[in-house]
């Protein structure tokens, strides 16, 4: 059994999704692990992460504009507003979602299905830099 850990840091441009499949495969082959576990933890309380369908971009579009719905962006709705109009509903939404994510890995590999990807999903409208911390065990 082996252990390897890191971190990778994402820059977004805002509110919505941004793949982060390619970054981690990355990670993996420079590990050069072959089966195991990878655990992904967003470092972060206003952004996520969330393995959704990688196919179609409306998927994400369509993610994006629920949770603009379900906690929607007011002064009068919230106490906690210290930061900005975006910032406890992007809370709101990160509870609502993962903030780690465990992932099968084969071949060294993440064994996601056809249509997946994995995405750090950005609540906050400014562009931010996301850390996320990874850890493997396996061979």
């Amino acid at each position: 059994m082996r252990q390897a850990s890191g971190e990778i840091q994402i820059s977004t441009h805002g509110k919505g999704l941004i793949d982060v499949t390619r970054p981690l495969h990355a990670w993996l082959n420079e590990k050069k692990v072959q089966e195991g576990v990878l655990t992904v933890f967003i470092r972060h309380s206003s952004a996520s992460l969330t393995i959704q369908e990688n196919a179609d971009p409306d998927v994400q579009l369509d993610l994006a504009d629920y949770f603009e719905r379900i906690a929607p962006e007011s002064w009068e709705l919230y106490r906690h507003n210290s930061e900005g109009l975006d910032d406890m509903p992007a809370h709101i939404r990160s509870s609502l979602t993962d903030v780690s994510l465990t992932i099968p890995v084969l071949d060294g590999r993440m064994r996601l299905g056809t249509w997946q990807g994995v995405y750090v999903f950005e609540h906050r409208a400014s562009p931010h830099i996301r850390k996320l911390a990874l850890n493997f065990m396996g061979e």
